[in-house]
């Protein structure tokens, strides 16, 4: 008998210190990847300095997180907006305690390698 894997996907929404521009990715692992969008992706995220994350959402499907992502994407700002403020009404970034040193060197932070 097969046992089930209980899997995690997030649809997530990061903005900038002056709120100007929404960066929506989704990811498996949330706590990793908002660290890379922090410290280390190369992109649009460090291009408009989004490393905010005001807004997520978790599926237990891929399938259905990418098409949250998707549907999310082809929204108007305002009403991505309004979604970030139903849960985070002063954007504030969610992930700002998250990171102790030890979480940091599992989140991959190449700086807490020993070596």
């Amino acid at each position: 008998m097969r046992k089930a894997i209980d899997h995690k996907y997030f649809v997530y929404v990061l903005t900038n210190e002056w709120r100007n521009v929404l960066y929506i990715g989704v990811t498996n692992t949330i706590e990793r990847r908002v660290w890379q969008h922090k410290k280390t992706v190369r992109g649009f995220t460090k291009r408009y300095n989004c490393d905010l994350l005001v807004y997520a959402e978790t599926y237990g499907r891929i399938d259905q997180a990418i098409a949250r992502e998707k549907q999310l994407k082809g929204w108007t700002r305002a009403r991505k907006n309004a979604l970030v403020e139903s849960t985070n009404p002063r954007w504030k970034d969610r992930a700002a305690d998250w990171y102790s040193d030890a979480q940091r060197t599992c989140a991959g932070d190449p700086s807490l390698r020993s070596g």
